[in-house]
């Protein structure tokens, strides 16, 4: 694994909440270009290393945000919400929507191999901001 490469894998694994390629690049210590950036990504997704999902915001528009993958447990992605306010990430936990997509695969004859689920509204925090504000 190339320095970049690891450089990047270190970012996603210590981060907190999905991060952009934007965030990446102004996490690194080691100035790399974001052609560089970007490849590490699409090599650790390819490699399994991380996944990506695409979310819409109306105040930042549509950014790739990416997480790395924990390959020693069964289940290793997660799910997030995000809220439309703040732009926090929460982690709302590990998938427990599979029992369901097996039920999809038998039911369609389908083989389901990856599933990308995210959610948006307001988090705890700017709803209590907006009833003490009332």
């Amino acid at each position: 694994m190339t320095r970049s490469r690891k450089t990047v894998l270190d970012i996603l694994i210590t981060a907190n909440e999905p991060v952009s390629a934007a965030d990446i690049k102004n996490s690194c210590k080691i100035t790399f270009d974001p052609a560089t950036i970007y490849r590490a990504l699409h090599y650790l997704e390819q490699e399994g290393y991380a996944e990506s999902f695409v979310l819409h915001c109306r105040e930042h528009g549509t950014e790739r945000y990416y997480t790395a993958i924990n390959t020693e447990e069964e289940h290793t992605h997660r799910h997030w919400f995000h809220c439309e306010q703040c732009h926090c990430f929460i982690d709302v936990g590990s998938c427990v929507i599979c029992e369901t997509l097996q039920g999809y695969e038998k039911t369609h004859n389908l083989e389901i191999r990856s599933h990308i689920l995210y959610l948006t509204g307001i988090c705890p925090a700017c709803k209590n901001n907006a009833l003490q504000s009332k």
